[in-house]
């Protein structure tokens, strides 16, 4: 870890990089912008998988006094990991044959088959105790009229998996054992979130003559302003609402699971060590003797023994850890391996060719419907994840090693 602290910085950038050189100019310029902040508190942190986002580096923690920043929260509020792990031996599957393939390959298409991927939704209204609590809650959420359908459109989606870097995988550990990990958010819910309170959020600091310039995309709101406690609500629904959509999709792909290995193998699974998390969030939380929201973009909160997941790219490795509660990122770490090429230069770098036979020759299956765009998510287009683990042992510990065997891609 090394401090940012110059003439470009009213208060210190600390990086969890091993030289300033590892940071993209992009993505230095936007913490840059978060330094100078006026109500910041103590410093902004950037995890080892950092790089530059909308407004706010991905993989950047910033603790603020009495405001909320939409941007620093991002698009797809609630974005976040699932996992857990099975006591069933990688070996006893790996050469069992069935037929629709391999018994892995089997899984991936049942998989596919249950949960609706990119831009698809349920076509009949799914069971959601979240957002039946907010239509409860109705008088609440009709303030804004523009987002108020949201919640009925909603039902629809939730138990979705949604495309980019969203994932289900099936993984082996260390010890042999099958796992599955999946990593989704708040579908649309999140986006229409964060795009309709940045532009609230903009008009008023343009009436207020603001300190912010409107060009860092950073406009923010007082948590105690109307605008902003109607962003915190609508933000925790959306957190709410990321979380019960990665528990309604491991519902369904542990019930592909127990029915592929009762038929084949003729045995039950035990499931255990179910970890849910966040990692695109705000939360008011206590830090060096005071109440400060905690804007994680791409991070993952890490108190002293939380468990996490860190997941790598399809066909690299992936990380269960637990926290070491490290105050000074404000008990954070990365959330993931971060991209190394944007989607746009991962296509003009690598081909599908390319990624296909890597992911044959790792013995990795791929569940997608479109191939054409596979180079996008391959894991050449993102950073080594075993650095990014190097780079943040002051932060978490490892608790488990994970490897792709089989993926399911919007």
């Amino acid at each position: 870890m090394f401090v940012i602290y110059n003439e470009n910085t009213k208060k210190p950038i600390k990086v969890w990089l091993e030289n300033p050189n590892d940071i993209e100019e992009g993505c230095l310029e936007q913490a840059y912008h978060l330094a100078n902040l006026p109500f910041i508190h103590k410093w902004v942190c950037l995890m080892p998988d950092t790089h530059t986002g909308k407004g706010m580096p991905i993989g950047g923690v910033l603790a603020v006094k009495n405001v909320i920043i939409p941007n620093a929260v991002g698009v797809d509020i609630g974005c976040g990991m699932n996992f857990v792990s099975t006591d069933v031996r990688m070996d006893d599957i790996r050469s069992v044959v069935t037929g629709n393939g391999t018994l892995i390959q089997a899984m991936i298409s049942d998989i596919m088959r249950n949960i609706p991927v990119g831009f698809n939704s349920h076509k009949e209204r799914q069971v959601s105790p979240v957002l039946d609590e907010a239509m409860e809650q109705a008088g609440l959420y009709r303030a804004n009229e523009e987002l108020f359908p949201l919640i009925e459109d909603a039902y629809y989606q939730v138990g979705t998996l949604g495309g980019g870097n969203h994932f289900i995988e099936l993984q082996e550990n260390q010890d042999g054992y099958l796992g599955i990990m999946i990593h989704s958010g708040s579908r649309h819910f999140g986006k229409r979130i964060c795009d309709e309170y940045h532009q609230k959020a903009r008009i008023l600091n343009a009436m207020w003559h603001s300190g912010v310039p409107d060009e860092y995309r950073l406009a923010f709101l007082p948590v105690q302003s109307d605008e902003g406690q109607e962003y915190i609500l609508w933000m925790d629904l959306a957190m709410r609402y990321a979380y019960e959509n990665r528990e309604r999709m491991m519902e369904k792909v542990k019930a592909v699971v127990e029915a592929k290995i009762g038929k084949y193998l003729g045995k039950p699974v035990r499931f255990s060590e179910e970890i849910n998390c966040h990692h695109n969030y705000a939360a008011l939380e206590h830090h060096y003797d005071e109440d400060v929201w905690v804007h994680r973009k791409g991070a993952t909160r890490v108190r002293q023994g939380e468990m996490a997941v860190i997941p790598g790219a399809m066909g690299s490795y992936s990380y269960v850890v637990k926290g070491k509660g490290k105050e000074e990122s404000f008990c954070s770490s990365s959330h993931g391996a971060g991209r190394a090429y944007s989607r746009k230069g991962a296509m003009e770098a690598f081909t599908c060719e390319q990624v296909m036979v890597d992911l044959k020759k790792q013995g990795v299956v791929l569940g997608k419907s479109r191939k054409s765009d596979v180079a996008e998510e391959c894991r050449f287009a993102y950073k080594d994840i075993e650095k990014v683990m190097e780079n943040q042992q002051d932060l978490v510990e490892t608790v488990m090693r994970l490897k792709t065997v089989g993926v399911v891609k919007g």
